[in-house]
């Protein structure tokens, strides 16, 4: 039977719902097709007959087989058809029981026992609960709107009870079986619907993010959908204008001409993937972007340089070497050590050792000589030997590191460095780069160039080179690479160790005239538009232009002292004034170009020598514009009017001012046994002077020549006017060596100076020295101060010493 044992036990028919939940309130229909259902009506049905009011079911949920421990006192509405047709029960919910033991009852279905839940909440609502079901309306109506459901939401509005809001949820479709048990076993209807709220509270969150993802997502394909038209337009009335124009290129296919130049072209496999990845770049970025410019300039500079083209060496050592004696006399040195570099390279190939180690055979030589010698030209004459394309780096002034690595891509106007460029600008991979005025690199804010060479010019290194603008790796190992400075310690030294050095330290007199003869006169003949027959200059008169009218270490002078020469001859012709053909002697230079400015001491007059005098000497120095003669004056204070001491002018540095005292100290302490009055020294001023004062001046090799010049201030006796010297001098009165001996021979042979002296521990520096000017020089190699007195002062005349003269 279906009657109620006591006013909140039931026995009830139990209608089992799979996966679903029907929560007090709700009205569901059920399909009658369903035996389990249907069982379970028909035994309500059966009960009902004998109880008034409405068949009454349990409907409890089943979830994988397991019924929930509570379930629904549901009301059959109706019997009849759903809206298919199929058999089915209109079934409303009504209050929570929860399940207890099976029974016996009328029908197949199954009975169980029951106790009503008693949901009731006293009344007046605590605040906390009145919020709470504020809260959850608010929700639920903003939820119901976004749906459409507005008559639902006056429904929601209207529930004031918190068990039947609570219950509400459970039309919810976002609820899941389990979330739905949840709510049907909370027997408290406040934990209940704050159980509801924040489910609802959750669903309403994620529907915002996935709001918003998908208006994201709309906005993107809209936006392309939009540029997709746009471009179609664009390329229509781009396609009009080109035909207006008569262009039938279409600017539609530049990123496929670029894939196919990329493809065709002989390219390393490292820079053909980064050029493809440029272009697909390329095809992605719109027309109007700016990296689409930035890519099509970095595509053709990579296109346009030679990676894989090399010129064949010229493995004729001995055309070589013509070539080089051809077009340049002298400097015997860079011509072996070209030389050398083709003969090993010959070997390498012969055997089959092109490229070890991912490194091929270049060189990197320094040039380091003073102006006019012919370093830059050499160059190209390196290049025209060895059969490889010349390209000249001008590297004077330059402050910016990029002007080397070159700038990042993302700079306006960015461009490769200088290096790259000048392989560009070579069309090979194996040219002869010639890095011109290394020393003159300086530095600033802006980085320091000679730092960045430092890979460059690395034979270790420079296989892998990376410049800034490219950054792809770049092999330089077979570029030969020349740099020229005119002072070596103007280089920095880590710039230097990668180097290998070789100097140019200067023509002799006869290959100047060698030079001057050969090249120079044919060259100038020509840029003054005189032939060879009409003008000549005889071997005199070049001898004399050399020596008396230019004194360098290079030939620049003496270059234009001959173009000088001839406009003048030219001048005069073209006024009637001279007839040609003319043959120029040494006769006629004065007419035609003036005195010499160059006169030998030996050539002056006895009584205009500056050695004519005592305390003065000749010494000799090394410059940047190569070997000097340098004079040392020397004179006392009157003892009555001169403060005692040294003074030094000449703008001299400490080392040079400390030789000065150094030399004075070993005249004092040995004065008495070189039988000089060193007693002048002890109350009287010394000064000791280098003329041309506005030149600076440093270093130890003036110390034997100004203890000679004041030597022989206080002997009285002259100085040789045709001996010069150089050497540091000690305490104890020792010659000590220095360096630049070349330079300074070569100086002192173009001064027309006749003796030398030298330190004994330079005597090996003399086979560097040209024979011709060995040949006319008589050099000294002296170990002690003692020597040079002896071989530099002249006897006295009478035997006598000569009164010591005092200062003007």
């Amino acid at each position: 039977m279906a009657a109620e044992s006591t006013a909140f036990t039931l026995v009830l028919p139990v209608l089992p719902l799979d996966d679903e939940v029907v929560l007090p309130g709700m009205v569901v229909p059920l399909d009658l097709n369903d035996a389990e259902v249907r069982a379970a009506v028909e035994a309500a049905q059966a009960a009902a007959r004998s109880e008034p009011g409405k068949p009454k079911v349990l409907l409890v949920p089943r979830v994988d087989g397991t019924y929930a421990k509570t379930g629904v006192l549901g009301t059959v509405e109706q019997v009849g058809r759903l809206a298919d047709g199929d058999p089915g029960a209109l079934i409303r919910g009504r209050s929570r029981v929860r399940i207890g033991a099976g029974t016996t009852g009328p029908g197949a279905a199954l009975w169980v026992e029951g106790t009503r839940i008693d949901e009731s909440v006293p009344e007046p609502l605590p605040g906390h609960v009145t919020e709470l079901v504020k809260e959850y309306k608010a929700l639920a109506t903003a939820w119901l709107r976004k749906r459409g459901a507005w008559q639902v939401v006056d429904r929601v509005q209207a529930i004031d009870e918190v068990s039947a809001l609570a219950d509400n949820s459970g039309y919810s479709p976002f609820l899941t079986t389990d979330q739905k048990v949840e709510l049907l076993e909370t027997a408290d209807p406040v934990a209940r619907l704050k159980t509801a709220t924040q489910h609802l509270r959750d669903h309403l969150a994620e529907q915002d993010v996935a709001e918003t993802i998908a208006k994201d997502v709309q906005e993107g394909v809209d936006k392309q959908q939009r540029e997709f038209l746009l471009r179609r337009q664009l390329e229509a009335v781009r396609k009009e204008l080109r035909e207006l124009n008569g262009d039938s290129k279409d600017s539609a296919e530049e990123s496929d001409d670029y894939r196919a130049r990329v493809e065709a072209a002989d390219l390393p496999e490292h820079v053909r993937e980064a050029a493809l990845k440029e272009v697909d770049k390329l095809e992605r970025s719109s027309d109007q972007s700016p990296e689409g410019s930035w890519i099509r300039t970095w595509l053709d500079t990579v296109l346009e340089l030679p990676w894989n083209t090399r010129t064949e060496d010229a493995y004729d050592i001995q055309g070589a070497k013509s070539v080089l004696d051809a077009e340049h006399a002298g400097l015997e040195d860079v011509k072996e050590r070209i030389t050398e570099y083709l003969a090993v390279r010959k070997r390498r190939s012969d055997r089959g050792l092109g490229v070890v180690g991912g490194r091929r055979g270049g060189a990197v030589l320094a040039l380091v000589g003073p102006p006019g010698v012919g370093k830059t030209s050499l160059g190209e004459s390196v290049a025209h030997a060895m059969g490889r394309k010349f390209v000249r780096v001008a590297l004077g002034g330059v402050r910016d590191e990029a002007e080397i690595r070159g700038h990042r891509r993302t700079y306006v106007g960015a461009l490769p460095g200088r290096i790259v460029r000048a392989v560009k600008e070579a069309g090979s991979m194996n040219p002869v780069v010639l890095l011109d005025e290394i020393d003159k690199v300086g530095s600033d804010f802006r980085g320091d160039p000679a730092a960045a060479l430092l890979e460059v010019l690395d034979p270790a290194q420079n296989h892998t080179f990376r410049d800034h603008y490219l950054e792809v790796e770049l092999d330089l190992s077979d570029v030969v690479f020349l740099a020229t400075a005119n002072v070596l310690e103007a280089i920095p030294e880590a710039l230097l160790d990668r180097m290998e050095l070789v100097r140019l330290d200067g023509y002799t007199e006869d290959e100047k005239i060698v030079i001057a003869r050969d090249h120079l006169l044919p060259r100038q003949l020509e840029r003054a538009g005189l032939r060879a027959d009409e003008v000549a200059i005889d071997e005199g008169a070049l001898r004399k232009l050399a020596g008396e009218y230019t004194r360098e270490a290079g030939v620049r002078n003496l270059e234009r002292s001959v173009a000088r020469l001839l406009r003048k001859v030219a001048a005069e012709h073209e006024l009637g004034e001279r007839e040609l053909p003319f043959t120029v002697t040494d006769g006629d230079l004065r007419d035609l170009i003036g005195r010499p400015h160059h006169v030998p001491e030996s050539a002056q007059d006895p009584a205009e020598r500056r050695t004519a005098v005592p305390g003065v000497a000749t010494g000799l120095a090394v410059t940047g514009a190569g070997g000097d003669v340098l004079f040392v004056e020397a004179s006392l204070a009157d003892p009555e009017t001169g403060a005692a001491g040294l003074t030094l002018t000449g703008q001299l540095g400490d080392v040079m001012k400390e030789s000065a005292q150094i030399a004075l100290s070993f005249l004092r302490s040995h004065g008495a046994e070189l039988e000089l009055p060193v007693a002048d020294l002890k109350d009287r001023g010394v000064h000791i002077h280098f003329p041309a004062g506005a030149v600076p001046k440093d270093g130890p090799s003036a110390g034997i020549t100004m203890t000679t010049a004041l030597a022989s201030l206080l002997s009285g006796r002259l100085v040789r006017t045709d001996v010069a010297m150089t050497g540091e001098v000690s305490l104890t009165g020792r010659v000590l060596p220095i360096g630049g001996v070349k330079q300074k021979l070569l100086a002192a042979h173009r001064a027309g100076v006749k003796t030398v002296i030298i330190p004994k521990r330079n005597e090996p520096d003399l086979d560097d020295v040209p024979a011709e000017v060995l040949d006319k020089l008589d050099v000294h190699a002296v170990t002690d101060v003692r020597q040079v007195l002896e071989l530099a002062l002249a006897p006295a005349t009478n035997g006598a010493r000569p009164e010591v003269p005092a200062a003007a």
